[in-house]
């Protein structure tokens, strides 16, 4: 059975594509299992600094793959969520590394879910996202209710939902919803360089950063002040925080290891 995702590792950069083209990259089980089990293996890699995800052929990300569902009866979509795509979503959200989706089409239902969960979203002028649950009467899902609010406004987030159309990607930029839009064929050189300049950073500092903010997001404000002084303790002991002075001092560019 062929690989449902491809993996590429260089300069500190590990590349996940889900790889399903003729689907749109549609999730099933292998692809599930498989995406899950390299997202384990990039945190636990010291030599991967970031994660960059992104799709084979027309699409990022189509969701669930339906036909693998023909003719089931006994089904759990709870099971399902908490088995299978919820712990991909946890995965990438507490990764103490920068996270980046380069999605280069539709980014259908769980897919779309996908995406939101990345730190930042380099979107391609062909991208498109769609929460497209409401089509099929299920709720938005694999943390979309929890990310979407959150990137575009309690109002627009339940339009989307809703209705269920999709959001292009000059619509994507003006919401929030994405970070970049680039011409269709800059965006795997464009999301590299970027992912290549974050693998080269401190990656113990953004690691600390990304679970401030993801503390803040629940948080009183005394509560982040004191959390964010626990944090900025840990990251003043790094050897990336000796060596960033020590750059600034000297006037030459910081040459990061990531501790």
């Amino acid at each position: 059975m062929p690989d449902t995702i491809l993996l590429d590792q260089r300069e500190g950069v590990l590349t996940i594509t889900l790889n399903r083209p003729d689907v749109l990259n549609a999730f099933n089980e292998q692809m599930l299992r498989e995406l899950h089990d390299a997202l384990r293996q990039a945190e636990r890699d010291a030599a991967v600094r970031c994660v960059l995800l992104t799709g084979a052929g027309r699409g990022f990300c189509s969701g669930q793959d339906l036909r693998g569902r023909a003719g089931t009866t006994a089904f759990s979509f709870r099971e399902s969520l908490r088995d299978r795509y919820n712990p991909i979503i946890t995965q990438i959200r507490t990764m103490e590394k920068p996270v980046i989706a380069a999605v280069n089409g539709v980014a259908a239902g769980a897919g779309c879910s996908l995406a939101l969960a990345a730190d930042m979203r380099i979107a391609s002028d062909r991208a498109s996202f769609i929460e497209v649950f409401a089509r099929v009467g299920l709720v938005p899902d694999s943390g979309s209710t929890y990310l979407l609010p959150r990137l575009v406004g309690l109002g627009k987030a339940l339009e989307i939902a809703y209705t269920a159309e999709p959001v292009d990607a000059a619509e994507a930029l003006r919401l929030g919803l994405v970070n970049r839009v680039v011409q269709h064929d800059d965006l795997m050189p464009h999301a590299a360089a970027l992912a290549q300049k974050l693998a080269a950073g401190p990656t113990r500092g953004y690691g600390l950063t990304k679970r401030a903010i993801n503390y803040g997001l629940h948080a009183t404000l005394d509560q982040a002040l004191e959390y964010e002084a626990y944090l900025q303790e840990i990251a003043g002991r790094s050897a990336d925080h000796r060596e960033g002075v020590t750059a600034f001092l000297e006037k030459r560019q910081a040459n990061f290891k990531g501790v």
